[in-house]
């Protein structure tokens, strides 16, 4: 247990700080989940729509440094990919 009052008080706001993150994690699984879904439908416009709403979750997730901007990148880019497939 820790004695100091500064220590006590950065195991408090790293337990908020670990909720947080946690609830954001999640969204960002959500999002991208939903997005391999809609792709493996098989459905263009509906996979372009989806690439929006996930790409706007994962660069708000990075910049608040829950995920890293080089991961949410190279998630964004291979989607997009994978969705511009589908037009083709």
């Amino acid at each position: 247990m820790a004695h100091h009052k500064s220590a006590i008080k950065r195991i408090r706001t790293s337990a908020q700080a670990n909720e947080r993150n946690r609830h954001h994690r999640t969204r960002v699984k959500n999002a991208v989940k939903a997005m391999r879904s809609t792709l493996e439908a098989g459905d263009a416009s509906a996979a372009a729509a989806q690439l929006n709403e996930t790409m706007s979750t994962l660069h708000k997730m990075a910049r608040k440094g829950v995920v890293h901007p080089r991961t949410a990148a190279r998630k964004l880019s291979r989607m997009a990919k994978a969705a511009n497939a589908l037009k083709k």
